[in-house]
């Protein structure tokens, strides 16, 4: 059985990340903020 090498894995949240990394962190905090909205907006609306 083959283990998994974890030591040459890097830690989920780095202090500088790659440029891919950035991109993706912001793509799923923008697609969280309009979730919010979406949701806030829904609230205030329904009677």
């Amino acid at each position: 059985m083959r283990h998994a090498k974890l030591r040459h894995m890097s830690p989920v949240l780095e202090p500088n990340p790659p440029d891919s990394h950035k991109k993706l962190g912001l793509v799923l905090g923008a697609m969280l903020v309009v979730t919010v909205i979406i949701s806030v907006i829904a609230t205030l609306a329904s009677p």
